[in-house]
C-alpha cells in the first residue's frame, strides 16, 4: 500500500535530508519542499544538499523539488514536516490547500512556540486533520549516521496502526529497522524533551562533569520525562522503549548531537547568543526548554523537573551554569 502512496518532506536541513534519503530507498519519487531557492538550485546542478549531509547524492529523477509549499502538499498523500519549530508556524501560515484527508506526520523535535501546542495538535485545531490522520517519527537516529548507512532505528506512531505501518514500511531498508506505535502524543514529547536532557550532558560535559556524573544525569532524565509525559497523556507505555530512553540516550552521549555540542558550549562559558552564532544548525533543545518548562508553569500541580529548571535558569535567566549545576547535583538521585 506504501508504494500506491505519494510522499514528501518539508524542510531542508540534516534531518529532512536523511529523511528523503531513506523515502528514496523505496519510492519512485518524493516530494520535497525547500524555502531556499539557492538549496533547490544547488541541489538541482550538484545533486545534494549545499549545506546538510552533502555527501548524500540523490538521482533527480525521484525528487519532486519546490520552492511552494502548497505545490508539494497538494502533491503528496503523506506529508512529513521536518521544518525546525522555532519556524514552521511561519511557514504553515503559507500554506492553503486543504490537507483534511491526507497523513501528516510530524518530524519536529519541539512545540510551536507561537501556540504551546504539539505539531499534531496545532494541525488538527488549525487544519481540521482527525487524529488519526497524525503520526510521529522518533529514533534513536541521527541523520549522519543515515547518510552513512549505519544501522538504525525508528518507531513511527499512529492512532490508526494501518497508517503507522505503511509509513514505517516507507522508511524501512536494510540499515533502517522500524516498529510502530500509538503513544502519538507520548512519543512527540519525548523527541522535544530528550534534546533538553542533552544540552543538559552537554553543559555538564563543558563544566567538567565526567561520567560517573552523566550517568546519574540521564538517569534521572528518563524518570523526569516518565513523569512529564504522564501528566501530559496517561496511558501504558514502556519508557524504557527505544522511542523513549533510547533517542534520549542517543541524543545526550552522541557527537552528532547538535544539542550536546549546544550545551557544551554553554558549559565552556559562550552566552547563548554566541553559541547559537557558531552552530551552523538549530539546537531544537533551546527552543523546547522554555516550551517545557512553561508547560509544567501552567499545571495546577506541577511536576518535579529539576533538569529542566535547571537547563531554563541558564538559558533564559541568564544564571551561572556552574552554579546551577552544584544545585541540580544535590537535586539527583
Amino acid at each position: 500500500m506504501s508504494n500506491e502512496l505519494k510522499y514528501a518532506v518539508f524542510g531542508s536541513g540534516s534531518w529532512a535530508t536523511a529523511i528523503v534519503k531513506m523515502l528514496c530507498e523505496n519510492q519512485a519519487e518524493v516530494g520535497w519542499y525547500m524555502r531556499s531557492v539557492y538549496a533547490k538550485e544547488h541541489l538541482i546542478k550538484e545533486q545534494h544538499n549545499p549545506s546538510y549531509l552533502s555527501s548524500v547524492e540523490f538521482r533527480l529523477e525521484q525528487l519532486k523539488l519546490s520552492n511552494d509549499i502548497n505545490e508539494i502538499a497538494n502533491y503528496a498523500d503523506v506529508l512529513i514536516f521536518v521544518i525546525p519549530s522555532a519556524f514552521i508556524y511561519s511557514e504553515l501560515e503559507k500554506l492553503t490547500v486543504d490537507i483534511t484527508n491526507k497523513t501528516v506526520v510530524s518530524a519536529i523535535k519541539g512545540i510551536i512556540p507561537e501556540t504551546g501546542l504539539l505539531l499534531g495538535e496545532h494541525f488538527h485545531d488549525t487544519y481540521n486533520v482527525p487524529f488519526e490522520n497524525i503520526a510521529v517519527i522518533a529514533g534513536p537516529c541521527h541523520a549522519e549516521e543515515v547518510a552513512l548507512e549505519r544501522l538504525s532505528y525508528l518507531t513511527i506512531s499512529c492512532d490508526d496502526a494501518t497508517k503507522a505501518q505503511y509509513i514505517a514500511n516507507a522508511l524501512s531498508s536494510d540499515y533502517i529497522k522500524t516498529k510502530i506505535s500509538d503513544d502519538v502524543i507520548g512519543t512527540e514529547y519525548a523527541v522535544m524533551l530528550k534534546n533538553i536532557y542533552a544540552i543538559a550532558a552537554g553543559i555538564a560535559h563543558g563544566l567538567g562533569y565526567g561520567d560517573n556524573f552523566q550517568s546519574v544525569l540521564m538517569s534521572n532524565a528518563i524518570r523526569e520525562m516518565k513523569r512529564f509525559i504522564k501528566k501530559k497523556h496517561k496511558m501504558k507505555r514502556n519508557i524504557n522503549n527505544s522511542a523513549y530512553l533510547g533517542d534520549l540516550l542517543v541524543t545526550g552521549y552522541s557527537l552528532f548531537s547538535r544539542n550536546r555540542m549546544f550545551g557544551n558550549m554553554i558549559g565552556k562559558g559562550y552566552t547563548v547568543k554566541s553559541a547559537q552564532m557558531e552552530m551552523s544548525m538549530v539546537a531544537e533543545g533551546y527552543y523546547a526548554t522554555k516550551s517545557a518548562y512553561l508547560i509544567n508553569q501552567n499545571n495546577k500541580k506541577k511536576t518535579k523537573i529539576h533538569i529542566i529548571d535547571a537547563v531554563y535558569n541558564i538559558l533564559y535567566q541568564g544564571k551561572d551554569p556552574k552554579k546551577e549545576f552544584i544545585k541540580l547535583a544535590d537535586k539527583l538521585d
